[in-house]
């Protein structure tokens, strides 16, 4: 596994490789590994025959009042994880090299509509800081494939809306969530919960499966579901932003007639913000919303 800090190396390795006619697979972290992390690594093996892992903690994605000064860096443990999963190349590049014009002046992307709801309505700016530094990995790297967890799924959706829009020659992937055996969905943040809030986490998954029992059943309206799954992290501890069901292409409302659902929930335990969502195949069209 090589490892690299400017742009002028990664451009400089990716040259070689394309000389070569080797495909090209991405995963773009901000560090602190866990497994689901390397089970991205491990499916962009298989699909091409070079991969790159970029590890860089993006500021312009954190809002003020977040946790961007703390975020957990362990470089060193990282790099054992990636070398064991069969890493090529490793690119961590420093605040100059992503953003030479300097973060209050370099260009933004902004993608519409999917940025400013969910998520996007509780963390202002936040998804445009993704997309930015998202669109500049991807100009460097110049992968065939890039892939991205499925936990962050407005994310992988505002990803893939940028790429088609701004007509990058590049597959995004998202890739289905990694657990826990509790059913808490891995994050690196779950590293802020202390023992009591970890076993109060997983509930969060509990009620999602219930909301989808529900859905399934199409015995309760949906504004219930929402409401009661509002209410039951409420009564747990939790404080949360949303618990929302939509149109799973495109996270807008749900109509009638729709067969594939998302319920994602966004809510706070102590110190950690925690995100976490459910597909969920109707089996049969929803009748009322």
């Amino acid at each position: 596994m090589k490892t690299v800090f400017s742009v002028d190396e990664l451009r400089a390795v990716v040259a070689d490789w394309r000389r070569a006619g080797e495909s090209i697979a991405f995963v773009p972290t901000m560090g602190n590994l866990h497994e689901g992390h390397v089970s991205l690594l491990r499916r962009a093996c298989e699909l091409a025959t070079r991969t790159v892992v970029s590890i860089f903690v993006n500021p312009i994605q954190f809002g003020r009042g977040e946790d961007y000064a703390r975020y957990p860096s362990t470089l060193e443990d990282d790099k054992q994880k990636l070398q064991a999963a069969g890493l090529d190349l490793l690119f961590v590049p420093n605040l100059d090299q992503l953003y030479p014009g300097g973060m209050e002046e370099d260009t933004r992307i902004t993608v519409p509509v999917l940025s400013t709801i969910l998520c996007g309505q509780f963390r202002p700016g936040h998804f445009s800081g993704v997309a930015t530094v998202v669109s500049k990995l991807l100009l460097n790297v110049q992968p065939d494939v890039a892939l991205f967890g499925e936990k962050d799924y407005q994310q992988v959706l505002v990803i893939k809306q940028m790429a088609h829009d701004l007509l990058m020659p590049v597959e995004i992937l998202g890739m289905p969530i990694v657990r826990d055996p509790d059913g808490l969905a891995m994050s690196s943040r779950n590293a802020y919960l202390n023992a009591s809030e970890r076993a109060c986490a997983p509930l969060i998954f509990q009620l999602l499966t219930r909301a989808a029992d529900k859905l399934r059943r199409q015995d309760t309206s949906l504004i219930a579901i929402e409401t009661a799954g509002m209410a039951e992290l409420a009564a747990a501890g939790f404080r949360p932003e949303y618990f929302s069901i939509r149109r799973a292409q495109d996270l807008s409302a749900p109509r009638p007639g729709d067969t594939s659902v998302q319920i994602l929930v966004a809510a706070w335990l102590g110190t950690a913000r925690l995100i976490d969502n459910l597909r969920v195949e109707m089996p049969a069209p929803l009748q009322s919303v």
